[in-house]
């Protein structure tokens, strides 16, 4: 399995919040460089064109004002053009990326996030004519406002259809999950907005790291069923940095 990584995603500066805090990625990217199932990629910064897929000018502007920001959140966005690129040829990659990007929206951005990783890499693979049609699985603690923003009601025939579990105990999550995609019908390509802050020991005092390697096993299980098993995950969420790299490590061992 391909794990999407750059160095420069370690660079705490680029503002003040949870998921720019040091110390972050640096248990997860251990845990993953100890096991041989995981082979590390390094992306290039995304294109302004790849941005202004998913967001509008005066919106890039604005990131470009801080200039380590704009750095971060377009190699972010590479990061995920790089995952999309990858779990397109059938190879399952996994995003370790940040800053995070669900709450950002077509003009505006919020919750740690600037550029939707997510709707660039779709819109990304959508302008090769690679794909029609995707499907997202949102499973973070917060729905991903920005990625219903930009990706659906579209004016293009672009069809994505985004699942934000809202069930409340472990077990009737996985089954929410699972009923939802065995409601897909033809899909391009399988993507996760992985937020692990559901996690039992994060904000949301939900999920175990057994139940992350089940929603990896059925975006496995479902995009083998749907569309030859393509698919990619892209980092969100998680914030207990003590459980965070055994989260993302177990919804990889599923999702591999």
């Amino acid at each position: 399995m391909k794990i999407v990584f750059h160095e420069r995603y370690y660079n705490s500066s680029y503002t003040y919040d949870p998921a720019a805090e040091a110390g972050r990625l640096e248990g997860i990217i251990n845990l993953m460089k100890g096991k041989s199932d995981y082979e590390f990629i390094k992306p290039e910064p995304a294109l302004e064109e790849d941005i202004l897929r998913a967001h509008t000018e005066r919106h890039l502007r604005n990131i470009k004002r801080n200039s380590l920001l704009f750095e971060l959140a377009s190699l972010a966005a590479g990061g995920a053009i790089l995952a999309a690129e990858e779990g397109f040829k059938g190879n399952p990659t996994f995003a370790v990326i940040r800053p995070p990007g669900h709450h950002a929206s077509a003009d505006s951005c919020w919750g740690f996030c600037f550029f939707n990783n997510i709707s660039i890499s779709l819109l990304k693979l959508l302008s090769e004519g690679k794909i029609k049609s995707a499907f997202v699985l949102d499973f973070d603690l917060h729905t991903g406002d920005g990625n219903i923003n930009i990706l659906k009601n579209r004016d293009d025939d672009f069809r994505v259809k985004i699942l934000n579990p809202y069930s409340n105990s472990p077990s009737s999550y996985i089954k929410e999950v699972e009923n939802y995609m065995q409601q897909l019908g033809e899909i391009d390509v399988f993507v996760a907005s992985a937020g692990f802050d559901q996690g039992i020991a994060d904000w949301g005092h939900l999920l175990y790291p057994e139940d992350y390697t089940e929603l990896g096993r059925l975006m496995k299980e479902y995009s083998e069923k749907l569309c030859k098993g393509r698919r990619y995950a892209l980092l969100e969420g998680g914030y207990n940095h003590n459980v965070l790299p055994k989260n993302v490590d177990s919804f990889c061992q599923g999702f591999k």
